[in-house]
């Protein structure tokens, strides 16, 4: 179905990222930032009725209600400056923007090499002398350039190269790929290795590398095999620690239950299943028979895998809202700093309201976190916060980490409602992203892209450089590759900088590539794109981010008259009666229209406080068994095969100046 772009209005007035370095087998969180500690305030239970004009939360006691007045007053659509910190939210306007003109064709620069940057690159590189390369390879590897180290080790593992170091040179080479995340490379190299130089004195350290590449792949049945390979007592502690990592991040029973059949005795494996089972929200009646079996089998602690009893469902719920309202500085910026939390709020407000009507209360306390961890601290210390029935927050990643240790010893669920960081909700059963992660975002592209763009299945992937935007890049390549297409250029590319753009472009002819993927929102590299393409004369499709629809420099005619494909998370079409209902209900209370933050909020506790009626406090495994279903505002939403974040992703394209949805709830 189409609908009209929801940020310009209308179409006939607008012209328009010895192993690997990350994830490390043992992870040390971030420090928080020190501040001066802040007063807890009290938690206040709000009942269904909602403020007539502000979303800030009572300070009163429990049992009063009151009205409140606005936190700050913004205009009419205005979205805040400044946004939450560690979350990369790239919503989709909801107010009118002006029709933007089509800006002259922009030139590609000459190509140029960049000026590398940090430590001296090493002299001779290329060399025709192998121990030179050599030598040049293990330096590169040390000022993390994995790409060039590649580059000068691989002719040196050549076995018809006949060089002395080939099989120091070939481990190397994984070394570097495996730190550049370019799984299959590493893969493929340590099998040469390992069916070339079978004699190489280390080939252990190969065969635990390879262990690692493969449990990165969440190929968990190779991982384990290849690690079984190594001999008894080698290395025995740091795969035991590597194992104790990556299983616990197996999704789903029925993969557990397939490798527990092929390895009985993996004592590793049947302690992540069982805590899965009693701790991570797994355990049915069903399940009783097999986990008592596995604390039999492998001694473990009844008492710690013993399920707790399932939560009975009542009818209604307490739900925390843990966010900065930051009631102690009631200075303008900080108001206007934090609109976002009071429209995030206000949305959290009226889906109690919705939910109530529907004969499915939920009771909101709300706590101020302040802009440090120490306040954070001081409310996961009230006893009444354990007895919650799910908990919304926070929005900063330090205190993310935080809440999400208190979620799982307590098996509380908690949702981030504004992070697109996956590595937040990894190993954590009772932890949720409300959105969707960058890397789910990628897949769900690179999938969009091999089953609907047709052509030739090959890619160019251009990424700013961030570490968001590295993060979808790898993702994207790693996925469209698992699916039997060829990225044959991933590159970083710095949109201020002309030379980088320049040689971001350059070295390869797009007319021969089957689709292009720009992964940034710079003002500047949209343009510059388009001045390539028409360079080149090259049609192929693009993939990039829907803030381009809202870029003033390129108009909604060049984007219309090309194959542009958006990732539009955040899309809203508001021709929707969900859409324009909450539109009125916002409006009338708080007298502006609501911006991203309030819809996140009102599709986030509709969707939770739906599930804590349907299924009770503990219900990952239903989420983990339902698909995306359509959302009240937002397109979709989904936790299928015991994902964390989530997995709807709208991908849109500009149709004769319409927005239109291509991959809609139920078809992908």
């Amino acid at each position: 179905m189409r609908h009209f772009s929801a940020q310009r209005f209308p179409a006939f007035c607008l012209l328009f990222g010895w192993l690997l370095a990350a994830p490390a087998v043992a992870q040390q969180p971030a420090m928080p930032r020190p501040t001066t500690p802040a007063t807890t305030r009290k938690p206040v239970a709000t009942p269904a009725t909602v403020p007539a004009k502000s979303a800030k939360p009572a300070t009163t006691t429990p049992a009063a209600t009151s009205k409140t007045t606005p936190a700050s007053s913004t205009k009419p659509g205005a979205t805040p400056k400044a946004t939450p910190a560690a979350t990369a939210t790239k919503p989709a306007a909801t107010s009118t923007t002006k029709p933007a003109v089509a800006p002259a064709t922009a030139k590609p620069a000459v190509t140029t090499s960049p000026k590398p940057t940090g430590p001296p690159l090493p002299a001779n590189l290329g060399s025709p002398d192998f121990n030179t390369r050599y030598k040049n390879g293990k330096t590169l590897i040390t000022q993390t350039r994995y790409d060039l180290a590649m580059t000068e080790l691989e002719p040196l593992a050549a076995p018809a190269n006949k060089f002395a170091q080939a099989p120091e040179a070939a481990y190397l080479y994984a070394v570097a790929a495996s730190r550049a995340k370019k799984w299959a490379e590493a893969e493929q190299m340590l099998n040469l290795l390992r069916n070339e130089y079978a004699q190489w004195p280390s080939l252990l350290e190969a065969l635990f590398l390879q262990g690692q590449i493969s449990f990165e792949q969440n190929d968990f049945d190779n991982a384990l095999r290849v690690l079984a390979q190594l001999p008894a007592g080698q290395l025995q502690q740091e795969r035991e620690n590597m194992k104790a990592t990556y299983l616990p991040r197996i999704k789903d029973k029925a993969t557990f239950q397939t490798l527990l059949k092929t390895y009985p005795q993996e004592l590793t494996l049947a302690r992540a299943y069982a805590d899965k089972l009693a701790n991570g929200g797994w355990y049915t009646d069903a399940d009783k028979s097999q986990l008592d079996q596995l604390v039999t089998q492998f001694a473990l602690d009844r008492t710690r895998y013993t399920p707790r009893p399932r939560a009975i469902k009542k009818s209604t719920y307490n739900i925390g809202v843990l966010l900065p309202f930051e009631f102690n500085d009631p200075s303008w910026e900080t108001r206007r700093k934090n609109q976002f939390v009071t429209d995030l709020y206000a949305g959290l407000r009226i889906a109690q309201d919705s939910l109530q009507r529907e004969g499915h209360p939920v009771q909101l306390f709300a706590y101020d976190t302040g802009a440090d961890t120490l306040q954070l601290k001081q409310v996961l210390a009230l006893p009444e916060l354990a007895g919650m029935d799910l908990i919304i927050g926070p929005v900063y990643k330090s205190g993310s980490k935080i809440l999400a240790r208190y979620a799982q010893q307590k098996q509380i669920v908690c949702v981030n409602p504004l992070s697109q960081d996956g590595d937040l909700v990894l190993d954590n059963p009772w932890h949720y992203l409300y959105q969707s992660s960058t890397a789910t975002q990628a897949q769900q592209a690179a999938q969009f892209a091999y089953s609907r763009l047709g052509g030739a299945r090959t890619a160019v992937v251009l990424y700013e450089d961030t570490k968001d935007e590295a993060a979808f890049g790898v993702a994207y390549k790693h996925a469209y590759e698992a699916l039997g297409g060829r990225v044959v250029q991933l590159r970083r590319i710095n949109s201020d900088v002309d030379e980088s753009l320049s040689a971001g472009f350059g070295g390869f002819d797009l007319k021969s590539i089957g689709h292009l993927v720009v992964a940034s929102e710079s003002k500047k590299i949209g343009p510059y794109t388009f001045g390539v393409l028409k360079a080149q004369d090259a049609r192929l499709p693009l993939i990039t981010y829907s803030s381009w629809l809202d870029n003033n420099r390129i108009g909604l005619y060049q984007l219309d008259a090309r194959d542009v494909y958006f990732l539009h998370p955040k899309y809203l079409d508001r021709n929707n009666f969900g859409v324009r209902r909450f539109r009125q209900l916002y409006m009338q209370r708080q007298n502006q229209p609501p911006s991203v933050f309030a819809f996140t909020g009102f599709e986030l506790l509709y969707f939770f406080g739906s599930q804590l009626h349907l299924n009770g406090p503990a219900f990952q495994q239903q989420l983990s068994n339902a698909g995306p279903i359509s959302g009240s505002v937002f397109q979709g939403i989904g936790y299928p095969g015991g994902a964390h974040d989530n997995q709807y992703v709208p991908i849109t394209k500009l149709e004769r100046l319409e927005v239109e949805v291509l991959n809609p709830v139920g078809i992908r």
